[in-house]
């Protein structure tokens, strides 16, 4: 028999208290340490397999495939950590907590990215001015279609599970690995081109992927970027602006910010209240606002509303010289 879904807050009604907020956010980290740990195992198999058949047949399109599969993987490891270090509470000195540690984590895949650019473009420069035989082909094409299930198994893995938690880097980590999925095909696509007599096709592919590499490393950069600086969607401000419009007793909001820590999201909003109302009810009103918000903005961890009364014109105006 299930239970009516009103029936277990019946006895332990439900809050929206930071300390109430931290089991979430515990198990979500928990869910994105077990998705790299299973990202990790599943990319180093592939990549390993594919390095046995580089040793084999000399392939400059497997050998940038396979470099830059092995750097797929190791982006696992960072985000491992961070995930482990973002667990951590937070501390007189670090008071928003430890999850800018995906952030930073994000920083160390961009280079592993850039740096399998570098090597994938080196190789297969180095070939094209001096060829080099290619063996067992047909090891080649079935070693690029192994590398295009592995990343595609990868990604649909990281993708579900970095949405399902909110985080960023994750997601990001999954379309790379579905990049890497079609980067082996351009490795099959090599090994026919060299079965049809067309032997420069493997180092020419080689360069085809390191140029699909720089797109990648173009916009895992910018989306780093963009949290390190506290961007966000425009659609979730406007979003997270009507909600809280839409609670009964706010006459406006005179300011919103929002901030991505890790994969939590973070609200400060000033309301505009009736300047009659008393402490108690504005207090009442900010939590109710904060209820809202926490209820209907996804992967919102914590907002911090502040009621001011809607005197109009020149409330703040001692402030304006600290502005």
């Amino acid at each position: 028999m299930r239970w009516p879904g009103w029936l277990p807050h019946t006895f332990r009604p439900h809050s929206h208290d930071a300390a109430d907020s931290v089991d979430p956010a515990l198990e979500a980290s928990g869910e994105g340490i077990r998705a790299v740990k299973i990202s990790l195992v599943v990319l180093g198999i592939t990549a390993a397999a594919q390095l046995v058949v580089v040793l084999f047949t000399g392939s400059a399109a497997l050998l940038a495939d396979t470099i830059h599969n092995f750097s797929d993987a190791l982006t696992a490891v960072p985000l491992w950590i961070a995930f482990v270090i973002g667990r951590r509470p937070a501390t007189p000195r670090y008071t928003y907590g430890f999850g800018r540690a995906e952030d930073l984590a994000g920083v160390f895949i961009v280079a592993m990215i850039a740096l399998s650019a570098v090597l994938a473009g080196y190789e297969s420069i180095s070939r094209l001015i001096d060829p080099r035989p290619i063996t067992n082909v047909g090891a080649v094409l079935i070693a690029g279609l192994v590398g295009f299930a592995g990343n595609e198994l990868v990604a649909v893995y990281r993708i579900r599970i970095g949405r399902r938690i909110g985080s960023a880097a994750l997601v990001a980590d999954g379309l790379h690995a579905r990049t890497d999925g079609f980067t082996s095909l351009a490795v099959v696509a090599a090994a026919l081109g060299v079965l049809a007599g067309f032997p420069l096709a493997d180092p020419i592919v080689g360069l085809l992927i390191t140029v699909a590499i720089l797109f990648v490393l173009r916009g895992a950069a910018r989306d780093i970027y963009r949290r390190l600086m506290d961007a966000v969607d425009p659609g979730l401000v406007d979003q997270t602006e009507r909600v809280a419009r839409g609670v009964d007793g706010v006459e406006d909001v005179a300011e919103l910010r929002l901030r991505w820590i890790g994969h939590a999201l973070r609200a400060e909003i000033n309301i505009v209240v009736d300047s009659a109302l008393d402490l108690r009810a504005a207090h009442a009103l900010s939590h109710q606002v904060e209820h809202e918000l926490l209820h209907h903005i996804p992967r919102l961890h914590a907002a911090i509303v502040h009621a001011e009364p809607g005197l109009g014109p020149g409330v703040h105006d001692d402030l304006e010289h600290h502005r």
